[in-house]
């Protein structure tokens, strides 16, 4: 298995946005997300790229298997 592609916040929520999920609000630097099935994940906007922890964990969230996040983040 190949280490996970890191990508910046901005990226991240893009990807977020392309699985269906929405933005529900922001409390200072964070963004909340949810979707219709009551699923819902935090993106945190730092500066630089995400961890890879991080970037795990909000797969997880989003039901993503890393093959997806890959395939999507090339996409968008």
């Amino acid at each position: 298995m190949s280490k996970l592609t890191l990508v910046t916040a901005k990226k991240m929520c893009k990807i977020v946005e392309a699985c269906g999920f929405r933005k529900i609000r922001q409390k200072g630097s964070h963004i909340f997300y949810s979707d219709d099935g009551g699923n819902s994940t935090v993106v945190p906007l730092h500066n630089g790229d995400l961890k890879r922890g991080l970037i795990h964990g909000i797969l997880n969230d989003l039901n993503l298997s890393v093959e997806e996040y890959e395939q999507l983040r090339k996409i968008v």
